[in-house]
C-alpha cells in the first residue's frame, strides 16, 4: 500500500503538462468556428460554448456557399442568446482554390469577430 502513495503525485503532474499546450492553442488559434454544411443553430451553440467557457471573443470564418450561414449564426447568436454580444470586427477576403481538373477560382471568404461586452 505504501507504493501506491508515491503512484499518487505521479498523476497530477501529467494533467499539468497537458493543461499548457491547450491554453497555448487558445492563444495561437483563438476561439474559432469553421462553418460548413450543418444546421445554422450547431455552429451557434459552438460559439456559446466558447462564451460559457469564459471567451470573450469568437472568430466565425466561413467561405462560398456557406457565408450565408454564418452571418446567420452570427445574427441568432447575438439578437437570442447573447444580448450583450457585438460585431468586433468583419474581414471579407477571396482565396484562389485550384479545382479537380487543374482548372483555378475565386471562392469568396469572410471572417466575422463578435466580442462580449460587459453587461450594464
Amino acid at each position: 500500500m505504501e507504493e501506491e502513495k508515491p503512484s499518487e503525485p505521479e498523476k497530477p503532474e501529467e494533467p499539468e503538462k497537458t493543461e499548457v499546450p491547450k491554453r497555448m492553442q487558445k492563444k495561437e488559434e483563438g476561439n474559432v468556428v469553421f462553418i460548413g454544411k450543418k444546421p445554422v443553430m450547431n455552429y451557434v451553440i459552438a460559439c456559446l460554448t466558447f462564451f460559457n467557457s469564459g471567451e470573450k471573443e469568437v472568430c466565425v470564418k466561413a467561405r462560398g456557399r456557406a457565408i450565408s450561414r454564418a452571418v446567420d449564426t452570427v445574427e441568432v447568436l447575438r439578437r437570442s442568446f447573447v444580448k450583450n454580444a457585438e460585431i468586433k470586427e468583419i474581414k471579407i477576403g477571396t482565396e484562389e482554390i485550384t479545382r479537380e481538373q487543374g482548372l483555378k477560382s475565386n471562392v469568396s471568404t469572410i471572417e466575422i469577430t463578435v466580442e462580449k461586452t460587459e453587461s450594464k
